[in-house]
């Protein structure tokens, strides 16, 4: 009865898997293709996979079979352990409050793409207010079931085994570290003198074509990979179908470049899982501070590097007639590495980018919490970016209506941006180690070092461990903040 307990949970696991994978479809069309005049008939689609597949994972005889499994080997009884993961969490949810918080999810987010280009926060308000309290409801059902505090409920559900109480001291000592980086790394910058800009325009078939190539050279194989454009750029699909995309200006070619750079490490993530447990629980990401580490270190820590930005400078002048004193990899790195104090997250430099995420987990905690009413959030968020980076936004647009994650019902996703560039710098740290050429390599444009090496220790390990012992197989040690820092001192404070 075991094994065969085991074998039908698979089967069902899987049948679940392809669900979801038709709902990350259905998003990336929404996103990416979809026209306005559709968005009511694809909440109500999304809705009905997400109780779909919630019926199936809570179905009466799941428990049962849960119950009489067993499994052999590390991954097996890894997977095992996180399908029981995935029941308790379903099964502390009824289909109805699935379905309902699936639709005010997909209208809110509707409502929010106009309320964002007017700067309008009233617009948005009541159907944000709707999404909390769903949010609210939902992490209430979740605590009970679980024995975890209500936002931390949340949190587990992108990345198992973190919780506030962990993120906060080192959120905490970033902030300490940034009150005085941030002064120190704008003085030197000033010294440095201002970069010469790109000199353009940037024709947007060019750009789409260079993105492409540079994507590709870096490892994403496009037979199984598609390049689009949406608002705001994003990795989705599936693992044999994954969807990137990005946005274009003519006049300035960087937003576009480093978005795809950005994205494609999520895609190379995708693709490198381990296909013999695909549509498993443990073929899975392990987490989205995991797949933020994957992101960061391709497009912060790999390409931004002084190595590759020389082998970069070369691409920019062909495919663009740059100026060779501007695509000098001194210049691309005053360019590309610049320290600003900005309203707007996506566009924040590696300094600075932490801070925006510790304003929105404070923020979203304390929504969760009820310390913080819907109606007061544009304040308050004001408030937090000013005691933070001394700078208050001038409407709502660059302030709190910026992100799609709360519109879109997203409540403990933040910490993952944060948690992932430090891993990524930890990750990059140690890969150096394993690959004493990995530098060289990078200044032609050679990506397979670090790739051959993520592919070993992360992409190919799945969900077969969680994000502390994933981090120590890979580097010998939790998750130290330290490495990223000394990252930061070494590229920004360096005089």
């Amino acid at each position: 009865m075991s094994a065969s307990a085991y074998e039908s949970l698979k089967s069902r696991f899987a049948r679940i898997a392809a669900l979801n994978e038709a709902a990350a479809m259905l998003h990336w069309d929404a996103s990416a293709m979809m026209p306005a005049g559709g968005g009511a008939a694809r909440g109500e689609q999304l809705a009905t996979l997400a109780g779909l597949a919630h019926e199936l994972l809570t179905a009466p005889e799941v428990a049962e079979e849960l119950a009489a499994a067993q499994a052999e080997g590390d991954w097996d009884s890894a997977n095992l352990s996180l399908m029981r993961r995935s029941h308790a969490r379903a099964t502390a949810l009824p289909t109805s409050l699935v379905e309902a918080t699936t639709r005010a999810n997909s209208a809110c987010e509707k409502i929010w793409r106009e309320a964002k280009a007017k700067a309008d926060f009233a617009m948005v308000r009541g159907a944000l207010t709707e999404v909390v309290a769903l949010q609210r409801e939902t992490a209430a059902a979740l605590s009970a079931a679980l024995g975890m505090a209500p936002y931390d409920a949340l949190m587990d559900g992108y990345q198992r085994g973190v919780t506030a109480a962990d993120v906060e001291p080192v959120f905490a000592a970033y902030e300490t570290f940034l009150a005085d980086a941030l002064p120190r790394a704008e003085e030197i910058q000033a010294r440095r003198g201002a970069a010469l800009p790109l000199s353009g325009p940037f024709p947007v078939t060019a750009q789409k074509a260079l993105c492409q190539a540079l994507s590709a050279r870096i490892g994403l194989e496009y037979d199984h990979a598609r390049l689009d454009e949406s608002l705001h750029p994003f990795c989705g699909g599936t693992p044999t179908d994954v969807r990137i995309t990005t946005f274009y200006d003519e006049a300035d070619a960087a937003k576009a470049l480093l978005g795809v750079l950005h994205e494609t490490g999520h895609a190379l993530y995708e693709r490198g899982l381990p296909g013999a447990y695909a549509r498993q629980p443990v073929g899975e990401a392990a987490g989205m501070a995991a797949h933020e580490s994957q992101s960061l270190i391709v497009e912060m820590q790999a390409c931004r590097s002084d190595a590759f930005l020389r082998f970069l400078g070369g691409e920019l002048r062909a495919r663009f007639g740059c100026e060779a004193t501007e695509v000098a990899p001194e210049n691309l790195a005053l360019l590309w590495r610049r320290v600003a104090r900005g309203f707007i997250r996506v566009d924040a430099d590696e300094i600075t980018y932490p801070a925006h995420v510790i304003l929105r987990f404070r923020l979203e905690k304390a929504m969760i919490e009820g310390a913080l009413q819907v109606a007061d959030l544009p304040s308050a968020w004001n408030d937090g970016l000013e005691k933070l980076l001394g700078i208050r936004p001038p409407n709502d647009a660059k302030g709190c209506l910026q992100d799609i994650h709360w519109h879109d019902g997203a409540f403990g996703y933040f910490p993952s941006y944060t948690l992932g560039a430090m891993a990524a710098a930890q990750l990059m740290k140690a890969a150096r180690v394993a690959e004493p050429g990995l530098d060289d390599a990078l200044a032609k444009g050679h990506m397979a070092p670090l790739l051959g090496w993520l592919r070993q220790n992360v992409h190919g390990q799945g969900s077969l461990l969680g994000f502390q012992d994933l981090l120590r197989a890979a580097t010998g040690k939790p998750l130290d903040p330290q490495d990223f820092m000394d990252h930061l001192r070494a590229r920004y404070l360096a005089a």
